[in-house]
């Protein structure tokens, strides 16, 4: 069972619920999270749950049936999300909506070898370095690795490309040695149930990726991760490489039907290393990919380099190109499956010409992006929420581009068009929220919208028979255009895009829908002003952040009290189950301002709700009280994300 502990428990009343555990001969282990104390207890002896309710700074106990405890999901029904920082600033998260790519040569064999493809495969979208420097053969005579010498190596290149680093430890022994060098430690399929060393390396509190031992059936391996678990880390990441079935023509079976039923049992993020069950380097990019679209949280790869020629598992050791033809498939599959990649945050600015392709930033100005064009509404919104002599607009060619521009660290913030008062949800950018898990919003203003059809010099209304925009400035324009049903309407990305196009066209039949600002910078005469269907037409912009970089000082943002906070969530599939959040609102008088529903991609009628919510002005602690309202709604939720408490401009 799991005892949580009431936040305020004093260390006397803790130590009374251990002693009364282990006079009942329950095993128990302390685990210390940010929102909760729980005690893991684990014995054969019966002991009513009523029991402990009578002692002083019990919260609640939650009954575990399955033999593995803390690695189940009746323990934590929310996924864990492991966090693995690096020398930028940046926390590499593994878990939730994430792809993570973990790769590196399987033996180091040199200093030159190690940097040459740390810095190939961060190129390509590793955002973790993973190296051999202790092997275990079958033979005495194989290589064995190159130990500390190697260890330093792995280290200064991980540190040089930015890659938090991740090798196999064999021994307890090697600990002490090994500690200041890793990152991330590996446990070896052959070392999965060296029941030693998993207490010994989960002692350490470290992030651990544990390999299925190829004879291991899934339920001994997540006893392997108990023992990790129970021992003091809370980040175990699991990976999946194969067993060994009566099939020759491969190394290994690639049991993928192991990925969603660990999801199901466990809420350990899991990968895959699918080298070790193919024969050849060729057949490891489509297993890799069938790996992500099984629901793995990332892959893990032996990368030996541009015509390299590793001492171990050289066969099937993915060279450069190969490697970076399947991160590209990888950025293409990800948005199908409704997930987000990982990449490592750029080092240096060098370049202070504004690129709007690259989307790098330029200068020691902020850098916030929109998608668009020149002169778009979403530009404006930038120079009106920042001042504009202290901000550079990047412009991007798409909403997800912008996403991730900001996840990637290479924009400061991105100026994100959330809804329309006339035309309603931009829904793109709710899923967008839903898919990129490292942004946060840190502010909103609103705009007023204001339409004008625009056309090239010398043209008339009497000429026009297309018109270009975004589909939502023609949905906010839709009394104008029924009375022109002749017209086309066509969708551009944005209306800025859309009043480039028809300068760059130069015919009198084709028009845009935009601001006046778009007519003076692409040289467009204005044909009708204020077409929108209502004056009163408003668009509500929200600026985003990542959050897993250091954060900069933004001074737009310093003194000014939060009034919203926005958060999305997933209801159990139950009768009542929104109405029981919704009630949570209600009952701390707070005031709803919107709710949207958003299909979760690859699950069937199930659904994300996005939520806007008023912190009353009164409110002394702004961030206290979401959170006393989280606690609560956590408990009526499957899953649950704040996307931020921020100061909205009021209109």
């Amino acid at each position: 069972m799991v005892v949580v502990l009431k936040k305020n428990v004093s260390e006397e009343d803790k130590k009374r619920i251990k002693d009364f555990l282990i006079s009942r001969s329950f095993k128990i282990n302390e685990i210390s999270g940010e929102e909760d104390t729980v005690i893991a207890a684990v014995g054969r002896a019966h002991l009513e749950k009523e029991d402990l309710f009578t002692l002083p700074g019990v919260e609640s106990v939650i009954p575990i049936s399955k033999p593995y405890k803390l690695a189940s999901r009746e323990f934590k029904k929310e996924n864990t999300i492991v966090e693995i920082p690096n020398n930028r600033g940046q926390m590499i998260r593994l878990g939730g909506q994430r792809l993570v790519t973990i790769a590196g040569p399987q033996m180091i064999e040199s200093r030159e070898q190690i940097f040459k493809i740390a810095r190939e495969v961060a190129s390509c979208g590793a955002v973790i370095l993973r190296g051999g420097v202790y092997k275990p053969h079958f033979s005495p005579y194989s290589f064995q690795g190159l130990g500390e010498e190697g260890l330093k190596y792995l280290k200064e290149a991980g540190e040089k490309y930015g890659l938090p680093v991740c090798t196999e430890i064999v021994s307890p022994v090697l600990i002490p040695m090994m500690k200041d060098y890793v990152d991330v430690y590996q446990i070896g399929a052959q070392n999965m149930q060296d029941f030693d060393l998993l207490k010994n390396v989960g002692a350490l509190g470290k992030p651990v990726i544990l390999k299925r031992s190829y004879t291991a059936t899934v339920e001994e391996l997540l006893m392997a991760a108990e023992y990790l678990l129970s021992s003091g880390t809370d980040q175990v990441v699991l990976c999946e490489r194969g067993i060994r079935t009566f099939e020759s023509s491969t190394n290994n079976t690639l049991d993928l039907s192991s990925v969603p039923v660990l999801k199901a049992h466990t809420h350990l993020p899991v990968i895959v290393d699918p080298c070790h069950s193919v024969k050849h380097r060729s057949q490891v990019p489509q297993m890799a990919l069938a790996a992500l679209a099984s629901g793995a949280d990332g892959i893990m790869l032996q990368v030996h380099g541009s015509n390299g020629k590793g001492f171990s598992e050289a066969a099937t050791s993915l060279e450069t190109v190969q490697f970076n033809k399947l991160m590209h498939d990888v950025e293409a599959l990800a948005p199908v499956l409704g997930k987000a990649i990982v990449h490592i945050r750029e080092e240096k600015i060098q370049n202070k010409n504004t690129d709007a392709k690259t989307s790098e930033k330029k200068s020691d100005k902020i850098t916030c992006a929109y998608s668009g064009s020149k002169g778009a509404y979403a530009q404006q919104a930038i120079s009106r929420y920042f001042d504009d002599a202290d901000v550079d607009s990047v412009p991007l060619d798409s909403f997800s581009q912008l996403f991730k521009a900001v996840t990637d660290g290479k924009v400061d913030y991105g100026m994100v068009p959330i809804e329309n008062s006339l035309a309603g949800s931009v829904y793109q950018n709710y899923d967008n929220f839903s898919r990129f898990q490292d942004v946060s919003i840190v502010g909103s203003i609103t705009l007023n919208i204001r339409h004008s059809l625009l056309g090239v010099k010398g043209a008339a209304l009497s000429d026009i028979k297309n018109v270009y925009s975004h589909p939502q400035a023609l949905a906010q324009c839709k009394k104008f255009l029924d009375q022109q049903k002749e017209w086309n309407q066509i969708d551009a990305v944005s209306t800025a895009t859309a009043a480039q196009m028809v300068a760059q066209g130069g015919k009198k039949e084709n028009a845009a829908i935009g601001s006046s600002v778009n007519a003076q910078i692409y040289g467009l005469n204005i044909l009708q002003e204020d077409i929108e269907d209502d004056p009163h037409n408003f668009t509500r912009f929200v600026i985003i952040q990542a959050n897993h970089v250091a954060r900069l000082p933004d001074a737009h943002q310093q003194n000014i009290k939060a009034n919203m906070a926005s958060f999305i969530f997933t209801t159990k599939n139950e009768a009542g189950a929104l109405f029981s959040v919704l009630e949570i609102f209600s009952k701390m008088k707070l005031n709803l301002t919107r709710l949207e529903s958003r299909p979760i991609s690859g699950q069937s009628w199930k659904y994300w709700f996005y939520t806007d919510i008023e912190i009353p002005e009164d409110t002394e602690n702004p961030q206290k009280k979401i959170d006393e309202v989280l606690s609560l709604i956590k408990e009526k939720t499957e899953d649950l994300r704040l996307l931020g408490i921020y100061s909205e401009e009021k209109h």
